[in-house]
């Protein structure tokens, strides 16, 4: 097991581009996805080999990275998320002329797949995919992890268990609808202040193999028969702040936000997933979610689903949980769990780090448009901006999950897109 599954790393800086594009031709003429059998550093990844998927020791070695962010849903157990009933299916239109500037060069969007170890990138405008590209033999059938986007996933289902009745509020304790959690520390902790990673439980993410989220994934991911995940959650028992206060990236909070919707709903959260917004957006292909021992899914990471239904995912979240006339995600809850509260200051961006800020288990972009992100360890990422309902999808497969500068470059690209795109 390694230290960096299924985790968050928070990124900074960003750089934007200039210019415009004017929109061209119909859409009868536009191309279909591209894809290519290399990519920057492809030996390195395993391309001799034919970028072989490994095991579970092997899984977050170069040559097997690959394999592993495209099989993950295989490599461990997981409960799989059915494709819709009847598929909803994006228009296309041809690729428009993308240059962005970073640093001081000024470069194109082909520069950036040379330059990124990008397994998927996908450029949307609300019903209309603009830039479908994949790389290192991957295809748009291939499922690809989510790592930490999952959160995000997870706090737009509480949403809706709110809005269901199934969670009176989450003004609660986790200990209302956790038993296994009561006299805990977190078990005293709101459902909000788990959304917010406030809970000021103390909780160490340094990504060393001995802080706290690897002490708990070997409990998830390598626990044996009879491992109970409210059991796991329960031994981080320290409270180190108030608990609104202070923001602290710990996903071991989605975990239990997690245990709370499996113990509201009386079903699987994958299947939860499946018929509250899986079906709904009408998602093409099947996804999975990788599962602890005992059966529960491991909340803080680990969908895997392909490129265009995270997209879908984008859009839906781009009007604020509506779907072609018909509200999915409660509009409200969408935009509360995207803006910052005047009261809740320390989750601005520029506050909770030194860039981003932090709403219901997804990260906010600084500046006076609402934009925000779901983002996952090595490049996962789901920009969203829902002034232009503009969504970059960027998969990709960094060596180094703690390079605290990776964000830097696909941030400048996403601020490009904006300005060229977003009129």
């Amino acid at each position: 097991m390694t230290s960096g599954r299924g985790l968050l790393l928070v990124l900074l800086f960003a750089v934007a581009g200039q210019s415009a594009w004017a929109q061209g031709a119909a859409n009868a003429s536009a191309p279909g996805p591209v894809f290519s059998n290399t990519g920057p550093n492809a030996e390195a990844y395993g391309a001799a080999a034919g970028y072989p998927v490994g095991n579970q020791l092997t899984a977050a070695k170069s040559e097997y990275l690959v394999g592993t962010y495209s099989h993950f849903g295989e490599m461990f157990p997981s409960r799989p998320i059915r494709r819709a009933a009847t598929p909803w299916q994006f228009k296309r239109a041809p690729e428009p002329p993308i240059t962005y500037s970073f640093g001081s060069e000024r470069l194109t969007i082909a520069d950036y797949l040379k330059r990124n170890p990008v397994t998927g990138l996908l450029i949307a405008k609300d019903d209309t995919i603009l830039y479908e590209h994949y790389q290192y033999a991957r295809t748009d059938r291939d499922r690809l992890l989510s790592q930490s986007m999952a959160k995000t996933i997870t706090a737009m289902l509480i949403g809706l268990a709110v809005s269901e009745g199934k969670i009176k509020s989450i003004d609660d304790t986790a200990s209302v609808y956790v038993p296994g959690l009561a006299g805990t520390e977190y078990g005293k902790t709101s459902i909000r202040d788990l959304l917010h990673m406030a809970s000021g439980v103390a909780f160490s993410e340094v990504y060393d193999g001995d802080d706290d989220v690897a002490k708990l994934s070997r409990d998830l991911f390598l626990g044996g028969p009879g491992m109970n995940p409210a059991t796991s959650v329960a031994r981080f028992n320290t409270r180190a702040a108030p608990p609104g206060t202070k923001w602290h990236y710990a996903s071991v909070e989605t975990e239990i936000l997690g245990l709370i919707l499996r113990s509201v709903t009386g079903k699987p959260v994958a299947d939860y997933l499946h018929d509250r917004i899986w079906d709904p957006i009408g998602a093409e292909a099947d996804a999975s979610w990788v599962v602890d021992s005992s059966g529960q899914e491991i909340t803080f990471c680990c969908v895997s689903a392909t490129l265009r239904d995270y997209a879908r995912l984008g859009r839906l979240l781009a009007h604020d949980g509506a779907w072609d006339g018909r509200q999915v995600i409660p509009r409200q809850w969408v935009q509360d769990a995207t803006t910052v509260k005047p009261s809740d200051r320390y989750l601005a961006p520029g506050t909770a780090t030194s860039y981003f800020g932090y709403g219901y288990q997804v990260w906010l972009l600084p500046g006076e448009q609402r934009r925000f992100a779901l983002l996952g360890i090595r490049g996962q990422m789901i920009l969203v901006d829902p002034a232009t309902k503009l969504i970059m999808v960027h998969t990709a497969i960094r060596q180094n999950p703690s390079d605290p500068g990776s964000a830097s470059e696909p941030l400048a690209l996403w601020f490009a897109l904006l300005a060229q795109l977003g009129k």
